[in-house]
């Protein structure tokens, strides 16, 4: 029992080379992703980005209107997805750290390397879109718009549910997160897992934001619930010991 309870734990004096906090990477990432939505209509005077079901000549007016606002959304998409691969990477040494030794930190990892590159990717389509020599033909328009919608939304949902399920499974499997929050996790991954479906049936697009905004809380709140290190049975006894 001593030897599961010291594999379990980190080795002594290696407590630190886990990578950085998990809190300001997670807040990092969550809060340039949503000022990359807040701030181009702020700027825009409320023009909202266009849905890829609206009008073509309105989404075609909106890109030549407004590029100076879809420059900034997508250099802050781009910006967003630099902490969330981060975060990726440090939350699966962190619960590797913590003992936990199945695949789901490494499927976690990979959610959420992919959703980092799809999060890219659609703002390297957007930031396409305010080129001069782009804005001149409606078809390129329509194209690069559609590409922006799908990286952006099943293309990076569906791998973030996949990073939230990677750390909810072990959370709620070796107790390292609350019962509630790791289902709640586990709820999260599976809606973003249905969403995959809005690629073909549009109407389920409804799924992506209910998927992606709860996918972001919960992250955020994970960063702060999960543990640095377990704490061993030797210690809790001693303390207990030491507090009579």
């Amino acid at each position: 029992m001593q030897t599961l309870d010291r594999a379990a734990g980190p080795a002594p004096g290696r407590g630190r080379e886990d990578g950085p906090p998990l809190p300001p990477v997670a807040i990092a990432a969550v809060a340039l992703f949503m000022a990359s939505l807040v701030l181009p209509i702020v700027l825009g005077g409320g023009a909202v980005y266009p849905s890829p079901f609206a009008q073509g000549e309105e989404i075609v007016g909106y890109f030549r209107d407004h590029s100076d606002q879809v420059l900034v959304a997508s250099l802050l998409q781009f910006a967003a997805s630099l902490p969330l691969a981060v975060f990726a990477a440090v939350v699966s040494v962190r619960l590797g750290r913590l003992g936990v030794q199945a695949p789901g930190p490494r499927i976690g990892f990979a959610g959420g390397i992919l959703a980092a590159v799809a999060l890219a990717m659609s703002a390297g389509f957007s930031w396409a879109m305010t080129r001069p020599e782009i804005l001149a033909h409606d078809e390129l328009i329509r194209l690069l718009h559609d590409l922006a919608f799908v990286t952006g939304g099943a293309g990076f949902v569906v791998p973030l549910g996949l990073l939230v399920a990677g750390i909810a499974v072990p959370g709620l499997l070796a107790r390292l997160l609350p019962r509630w929050h790791a289902w709640a996790g586990l709820v999260i991954a599976a809606v973003a897992m249905v969403a995959t479906l809005s690629v073909a049936l549009p109407g389920l697009s409804i799924l992506l934001p209910i998927a992606r905004f709860p996918a972001f809380a919960w992250i955020v709140s994970a960063a702060f619930l999960l543990p640095r290190r377990r704490i061993r049975r030797g210690e809790t006894t001693a303390n207990q010991g030491s507090s009579r």
